[in-house]
Order: structure tokens, then C-alpha cells, then sequence
């Protein structure tokens, strides 16, 4: 078990939940002291609670109510400290303060206007809705760790694309769902029904394989962009690009990014330390 702040044990629950989803993190951890740094941890765990609200829920109602909790949560926190575990560590910490408000409420107000998105037209359709939410945590991530002044701008890339492959591992679980990880145009061409992304099938694995692409290539790209990753999310995005290079190249790649989800080795703790001296030459 990560432990977070030692007299806080309530927090350790969120930490947690983020890293079931990203097991790979625990090695981050290892050169991101949570003790040293704890608004870090806890930011990445803020992240992944307002995740599992905006998609996590199958109901729009109850998902709007919890981000309205939390979109007044970190309206009052810059004042009161907050209610929420969270919250009183992120604003125990200077680094809080000095951060516009508006990038606090960003996330959650993008969250809530994309609760009833549909399923996208295209690639390039994906990256633009996805990029209001995923964009504004990496926005408020990049303010954290780096500074007003760092960009944004890879930072908001990768994130979309961590998400979009996290969406298509998914696939099969989400097949009923309004908002699709693979778009119309992609559905369309390979003569996908719903019923058929269930299971593996030649034409399932050939519109999977071409998602695939389409983000291998922006992955490539986004490493012409400015600016600097976070720990997390520059190990989150090596992670998912590996993953998706292997999935790529196999016969069912679907049931690949399902089975090496949670896979972490030598190489993440490369990946881990690498990531770490990039931060610290950044900030030094």
C-alpha cells in the first residue's frame, strides 16, 4: 500500500482507486515521494475521481450531481480549504493558491457539458471532444508541477490519446453505450453492428487495428509539441504507446490491450526514472 500523508488514512482509498486504473504508477511513486510531494499524488487521484464520474457513471443525472459537488467543492476550496480529503491537501500547499480558479472549475465544467456526448464522426472528431475535459486536467496538471507559465499543449495531446486508448480496451464493455470508442466513420466503413463489437471478428479487428493507427500517428506527433509532461503522465503515455504497438501488431488486438493493461516491468521502471529526470531538470 502507498501511503500518501501518514496521519491522513482516509486519503489512501483514493489513492487507490487511481492506481487500479494505472497500476504502473506505483513505480512512479517510487521516485515521486508522496510524502515530499503530496499535492502530486493527490492531484493525479483528483484526476481520476473526476474521470470516474464523467464516464464511470451510466446515468447522466447522478454524474452531473457528483461534478456539481465537486465543481462547488473547488470553488469554495481556495477559501475554506475544502471538504473533501483531496481538497485539503491540494490546498494545504502554496502551489494551490497561486493557480488561477478558473483551471480548477475547467475540468469539472467540461466534464458536465460532455456527460451526453454520442459517439463521434470521425478521428479528428474524438480528439476535439475529448480535448475540453482532458485538455483542462492537463492545463491544471502542467500548472502544478511546472508552473503558469509551462504549456499545455503535449501535455493536453497525450492526455486525449491516453484516453481514447483507455476508451477502446473498453470496447466490448461499452458497446451499448451512446458514446462509442471507435467513431461512425470507423464503424461504418468496416460494416460493424453493435452486436459484433462484442466479440472478435475480421472486420472488429480491422477497425480496432485502424484506431490503432490513427493513434500511433498522433502519438508521434504530439512529441513535436510543446511542452512538458508530469511524471504520471508522461509514464501513463509511454505506457498506453507501447501498449498500443503490441496491440497493433496482433491478431486480436483488442483481447492485447486487455491483457497488458496492467503489465509493468524493468522497462516502466526505466520509463519512471527517465520521466522523473526530465521533471527535475525542468523545475531545477
Amino acid at each position: 500500500m502507498i501511503e500518501l500523508i501518514e496521519q491522513n488514512a482516509a486519503l489512501q482509498g483514493f489513492i487507490d482507486k487511481w492506481l487500479a486504473v494505472q497500476p504502473q504508477q506505483r513505480v512512479a511513486l517510487v521516485f515521486v515521494d508522496g510524502r515530499r510531494y503530496p499535492g502530486h499524488v493527490a492531484l493525479a487521484a483528483l484526476e481520476q475521481e473526476l474521470l470516474g464520474a464523467a464516464y464511470g457513471i451510466r446515468e447522466p443525472q447522478v454524474a452531473a450531481a457528483k461534478l456539481n459537488w465537486w465543481a462547488e467543492e473547488l470553488a469554495g476550496a481556495p477559501a475554506s480549504g475544502g471538504r473533501h480529503p483531496l481538497t485539503q491537501v491540494l490546498f494545504d500547499d502554496e502551489r494551490a493558491h497561486a493557480i488561477a480558479s478558473n483551471l480548477w472549475l475547467a475540468p469539472v465544467l467540461a466534464a458536465m457539458a460532455q456527460l451526453e456526448q454520442g459517439t463521434a464522426a470521425d478521428f479528428a472528431a474524438q480528439i476535439e471532444a475529448a480535448m475540453p475535459l482532458h485538455g483542462a486536467l492537463a492545463a491544471l496538471e502542467t500548472a502544478w508541477w511546472y508552473g503558469a507559465e509551462a504549456s499545455p499543449v503535449r501535455a493536453s495531446r497525450v492526455a486525449v490519446l491516453n484516453h481514447l486508448l483507455y476508451a477502446l480496451l473498453r470496447l466490448e464493455q461499452d458497446a451499448e453505450r451512446d458514446r462509442l470508442p471507435l467513431p461512425m466513420a470507423r464503424l461504418a466503413r468496416h460494416g460493424l453492428s453493435r452486436v459484433q463489437l462484442r466479440s472478435h471478428g475480421a472486420a472488429r479487428q480491422q477497425a480496432v487495428k485502424a484506431q490503432l493507427d490513427d493513434l500511433l500517428a498522433s502519438w508521434a506527433e504530439s512529441a513535436t509539441l510543446a511542452g512538458p509532461l508530469s511524471v504520471f503522465r508522461a509514464l501513463e503515455s509511454r505506457h498506453a504507446n507501447k501498449l498500443a504497438q503490441r496491440a497493433a501488431r496482433a491478431g486480436d488486438a483488442l483481447a492485447v490491450l486487455q491483457a497488458g493493461q496492467s503489465r509493468t516491468g524493468l522497462a516502466t521502471s526505466l520509463q519512471a526514472w527517465q520521466a522523473a529526470r526530465a521533471w527535475r531538470r525542468y523545475v531545477a
